[in-house]
């Protein structure tokens, strides 16, 4: 019967990550609708992308303290409600405001809170739930942000060929649903104890003091700015730098860039105890960076649009591999560390597709030389995987 009730806790969870898919996802499909519709500079709307995760960003510094206070189950409702209203408020809040920019951030705070506060919480209560499979379990949650991607793309897509674009704010509130009854599951799923009975979580200055928890700041950044540089773009970049219809530009590149990244963590969730996940992220490290040469330098825009599908191939296990070596490298870090690492994650998520936009704008807006130039991510990624490689060895030889 525990068993069961748990069971409905994760599927809550999973549903949870849906949302933040949602949240994160829905309003790149409109960037060019939002440029013809409301006239806002392709700047602004790049700015769109920063003031999301900034908030987002920001609330994952701050939930560290306030989320034991409040709890998990009010966190978790409040999430869920932020998240509700936001996606609502970018449907009617452009056109009640006499600036519709100033309508789109404002709805883009609300939304931005309630990814945030899942993106903290989330993670902690299926490590806390008493399953017999915790490693599985965790990988299946983070596929879950890959298959709400895939379902943001993939619906949206039927519902603006068959109802035209220009009725974009419906289907915005059709997503706002999903969070709101995920609302009404948490009010009633039981949550299990965070932190175990007899043991507590390190305290700020033994977390900071740590220089392995550095260098996994150091990933989660990282993963963010490899995954979203893309994923953020890849819409708008079908459009116009490949010259391909949005149709098509959606449904090749952005939901086959989901699926894949959301195949690749379940693979690892499968046969993840047979894998070196240092030595595996690495090479996804480097399929990352032959992915962004062959999306920026191929003449060929279906063979770009491979280059998407590849890139949601390498960038799947950075995220939830991360956590891994947290989890094994940084004993008892708790909530705390969960929020830190949300915290550099949002930072590499902002700063990869606002650098795509900036680079995009110096070169003659050029998107193929702002993911080119982007190449500084997944270089930094490897160079931190081969310091946390060494690490690691170095500790086992002292340990010997």
């Amino acid at each position: 019967m525990t068993q069961i009730s748990y069971k409905k806790t994760i599927y809550a969870c999973f549903v949870g990550y849906i949302t933040q898919a949602i949240v994160n996802n829905f309003a790149p499909l409109l960037f060019l609708t939002f440029w013809s519709q409301y006239g806002i500079p392709l700047s602004d709307i790049t700015f769109l992308i920063t003031f999301n995760f900034a908030i987002q960003l920001t609330v994952d510094l701050l939930a560290a303290k306030f989320v034991d206070k409040i709890g998990y189950r009010t966190s978790a409702l409040l999430a869920h409600i932020f998240a509700s209203v936001g996606l609502i408020a970018m449907a009617f809040l452009p056109d009640i405001c006499s600036n519709p920019f100033v309508g789109l951030m404002a709805a883009v705070v609300i939304y931005a809170i309630g990814g945030g506060l899942l993106e903290v919480i989330v993670s902690p209560i299926v490590e806390a739930c008493p399953t017999d499979n915790k490693e599985a379990a965790m990988s299946l949650l983070h596929s879950f942000y890959c298959w709400g991607h895939v379902a943001v793309v993939f619906l949206s897509t039927i519902f603006f060929t068959v109802a035209g674009i220009e009725n974009w704010k419906i289907m915005a509130c059709i997503w706002a649903l999903i969070p709101l009854c995920n609302t009404v599951a948490f009010l009633k799923v039981p949550l299990a104890p965070i932190v175990a009975e007899g043991e507590e979580g390190l305290k700020f200055k033994e977390l900071v003091g740590n220089r392995m928890f550095w260098l996994l700041m150091l990933l989660m950044m990282c993963a963010g700015a490899c995954e979203q540089a893309v994923s953020q773009w890849v819409s708008a970049f079908a459009e116009s730098g490949l010259s391909i219809s949005k149709t098509v530009g959606d449904l090749v590149g952005t939901m086959m860039f989901a699926i894949m990244m959301g195949l690749s963590r379940v693979f690892y969730g499968k046969y993840g105890e047979k894998i070196n996940l240092i030595r595996f992220m690495v090479l996804s490290g480097c399929l990352c960076l032959i992915s962004y040469l062959l999306i920026s330098l191929s003449p060929w825009p279906m063979l770009s649009l491979l280059g998407c599908a590849l890139c949601g191939i390498s960038v799947g296990i950075l995220w939830p591999g991360t956590f891994s070596l947290g989890a094994a490298n940084v004993k008892r870090g708790g909530t705390m560390m969960f929020a830190f690492f949300a915290l550099a994650g949002d930072v590499g998520c902002s700063a990869g597709p606002t650098f795509v936009g900036k680079m995009t704008a110096i070169f003659s807006d050029s998107m193929k030389m702002g993911i080119l130039c982007a190449c500084v991510f997944p270089i930094l990624l490897l160079i931190g995987l081969f310091g946390m490689k060494y690490r690691t060895m170095h500790t086992i030889e002292k340990t010997n």
